[in-house]
């Protein structure tokens, strides 16, 4: 069976560093301290997305107010992919591509949790009340938008891209399978086109508290990544979306599209997290992608504690003679998105002329390891 190139034809992203390509390089590039916000919920930080004129990419109303922050993102930045690739308009390219999300869970409706919990307290029998204020107070709709694959839904809807679509949830290591059976897919010649992305919003105090009850937030002053392992680690949560827009080699060329870079190989797993595991698999993973001791690295080292400094340590040797950029220094940690932001910066600096081989790393907070590779044309 032939085997098919796989490219990259264009890229969304959004983010606390703007909104667009050239404002995430140059971030990129100046090494600036990213927006943060240690106000809106003390005392934890975040970086909060940018301003966003979501008219742009969602122009009904309509459309905007039925989304939660978390979908919006995501099909703002879907969007901005299919207008890099040059088939925003391409009725008929959009009917057959297919679409693979990288999700978490949904947002919650916080007053009714707070009016559920402090029902509780006074309630004769505490089980058959949330039962009930379960059924009577959460509507169907409201429900319905926790669902993870309402992205992709609404990326169908608002875009038109209406070919096959999976939804992957997995925290950090869902967000490279998703390009991983993407990339496997358009391989093996089962299809010529996918949109695959993801999309995180940290300005939720949800998710903050998830992530705190694990011991995972970072909440001293602003330090980059690799210098928060030594004060005990953490992650600063960021909000943001980023799409990427994989065809087929031959696909691209017979529709005369950009060709921004060639995606070479990805690769995960899921080790057993014991001290050395984490470089042992960055190394497998390294490995499988083929990539060399020249590439740039788009990391997305999270900062817990153990597995940063060992990450740091790993990459070091293996990227001995390329730069090492650890996306939370950029965009914050966006979970489920976090690969696909690297694999975004990683195609734009190719396509630009800056580098040759991009390799994006991933070390998820608690499991799974993971490596891609992107290639001059």
């Amino acid at each position: 069976m032939a085997m098919h190139d796989v490219v990259v034809t264009g890229v969304g992203i959004v983010s606390c560093a703007g909104e667009s390509i050239e404002a995430h390089l140059e971030a990129l590039v100046s090494k600036a301290q990213p927006k943060t916000d240690g106000d809106m919920f003390p005392s934890y930080w975040i970086h909060p997305v940018g301003a966003v004129e979501y008219d742009k990419q969602i122009p009904k109303k309509s459309d905007q107010r039925q989304m939660e922050p978390w979908q919006r993102l995501g099909v703002y930045a879907a969007g901005l992919a299919l207008d890099s690739a040059g088939v925003k308009e391409d009725v008929e390219l959009k009917h057959n591509m297919h679409l693979i999300v990288a999700a978490g869970g949904g947002e919650r409706d916080y007053a009714v949790d707070g009016q559920i919990l402090t029902g509780m307290r006074d309630a004769a029998n505490p089980g058959a009340y949330l039962n009930e204020r379960l059924m009577n107070d959460i509507r169907p709709t409201l429900f319905l938008a926790q669902l993870s694959n309402l992205l992709a839904g609404n990326i169908s809807i608002v875009h038109g891209v209406t070919g096959a679509s999976r939804t992957f949830m997995g925290e950090e290591a869902c967000g490279i399978d998703a390009i991983r059976i993407a990339h496997g897919r358009i391989r093996a010649g089962q299809t010529d086109s996918i949109l695959v992305g993801g999309s995180y919003n940290a300005e939720r105090p949800d998710a903050l508290l998830i992530h705190e009850m694990g011991g995972y937030l970072w909440k001293k002053p602003f330090r980059s990544v690799w210098e928060r392992d030594a004060e005990g680690g953490g992650f600063v949560l960021g909000s943001g979306g980023a799409f990427i827009m994989l065809e087929s080699r031959e696909h691209a060329e017979k529709r005369g599209a950009t060709i921004m870079a060639k995606l070479e190989a990805v690769s995960s797993d899921r080790s057993v997290r014991t001290s050395g595991s984490v470089k042992k698999a960055l190394t497998k993973a390294w490995n499988d992608v083929g990539a060399t001791a020249s590439a740039t690295v788009f990391s997305g080292a999270t900062g817990v504690a153990g597995i940063t400094a060992e990450e740091q340590k790993a990459l070091s040797g293996l990227a001995s003679n390329g730069k090492i950029h650890a996306l939370g220094d950029l965009v914050g940690h966006t979970i489920e998105a976090q690969t696909t932001m690297g694999a975004v910066l990683g195609a734009a600096q190719i396509h630009k002329g800056d580098i040759n081989e991009a390799v994006v790393t991933m070390v998820g907070h608690r499991r799974g390891e993971g490596a891609l590779r992107l290639v001059k044309a």
